[in-house]
């Protein structure tokens, strides 16, 4: 009798058996594993939402978590059995409330979302209408300790790409400041500190304009069909609906017309400026990298050199020649001495 056969549909039998059952690696453990893991992401997704309704001075309805994490009512009812269960959220007068333990992991949640949109806005280079979504999908992922390290290596951000203000360590969170570009009064100037990613369209048309954070503009035109601004080179047109997710700030002093300071880039050719202060919304490796170049308060430097193209353009700055693309110059403010 050939027991080849037998022996080979045995060995075959035995490796589907280990590849079904295996402890670790096989199927039926790495589907529980995910399971797990989306039910985490699904409590910290609802948790994020909760939290923000509660900054928004409202507790979300059952039907309106329903609405949005995009749930059945079974479902959603199911979750917020779990959630309860858990000690997250308590259910009074018809609406939602986070528990301390339930904002202390929503707080997690933000952090590590404002501190993965800083890392690949500042450090993987990802366009600014990609890195919310991106962020979105990687912050369910550090615990507390790793989000410390990223912090430490991101130069200790205090706001994200968007300008909303990163949770500290302790859960704390700084009151963003500002108001909308739709009430801003008259042809004072006002530096951008906020650009509402939500909706995505708004913000991408925002974008498209070559608005940023740092930026100081002017109202030049305001009418209920379009709001028409000036950094001093460029004009941009927005309509009055997505004008209202750009918020302003009046100058700091630092920066203001009145004390001579200008940004570095318009600096003129052969002049010496002493360096005033880097611009608030310079945070994380910019910031880092620009200081170790010796863009601190008091250091002297001048324009050598400028590219034919425009950017970068080269700088002495401390005996040394450096290199600096637009972007960077723009975020360091300088006084001209001659």
């Amino acid at each position: 009798m050939n027991f080849l056969p037998v022996i080979f549909w045995g060995l075959l039998l035995a490796l589907l058996l280990a590849a079904v059952f295996h402890p670790q690696r096989g199927v039926l453990a790495r589907w529980r594993m995910n399971s797990r893991s989306g039910q985490r992401e699904l409590v910290e997704d609802a948790l994020k939402y909760l939290l923000k309704q509660e900054q928004s001075g409202r507790h979300a309805a059952p039907e309106a978590l329903a609405g949005a994490m995009h749930l059945s009512g079974s479902d959603v009812l199911r979750l917020i059995t779990r959630m309860e269960s858990q000690g997250l959220i308590i259910s009074q007068d018809g609406g939602l409330h986070l528990t301390a333990e339930g904002e202390r992991w929503a707080m997690h949640i933000v952090r590590a979302h404002r501190l993965w949109e800083s890392y690949l806005a500042t450090e993987a280079r990802l366009p600014l209408n990609q890195v919310h979504r991106e962020a979105e999908r990687r912050e369910h992922r550090l615990t507390a300790e790793q989000l410390n390290e990223l912090e430490a290596a991101l130069g200790y951000p205090r706001q994200d790409p968007h300008g909303d203000p990163i949770p500290g360590r302790d859960g704390q969170v700084a009151v963003a400041q500002g108001m909308p570009l739709t009430a801003w009064k008259g042809e004072t100037p006002g530096r951008i500190i906020h650009l509402e990613d939500e909706p995505p369209l708004a913000y991408a048309q925002i974008l498209a304009e070559g608005l940023r954070l740092g930026q100081v503009v002017r109202v030049l035109e305001a009418s209920p069909q379009r709001i028409v601004l000036s950094d001093g080179e460029n004009e941009f047109r927005l309509a009055p609906a997505v004008a209202a997710n750009v918020f302003l700030e009046p100058i700091p002093d630092t920066q203001a017309a009145g004390n001579g300071s200008m940004p570095l880039s318009e600096l003129p050719d052969d002049t010496v400026a002493e360096v005033v202060a880097l611009d608030e919304a310079c945070q994380g490796y910019t910031r880092r990298r620009l200081l170790d170049l010796g863009m601190t308060p008091g250091a002297r430097l001048q324009p050598e050199m400028r590219n034919f193209f425009g950017d970068p353009r080269a700088y002495r700055v401390r005996g040394t020649l450096i290199a600096l693309r637009k972007e960077q110059a723009d975020q360091i403010w300088v006084r001209p001495l001659n």
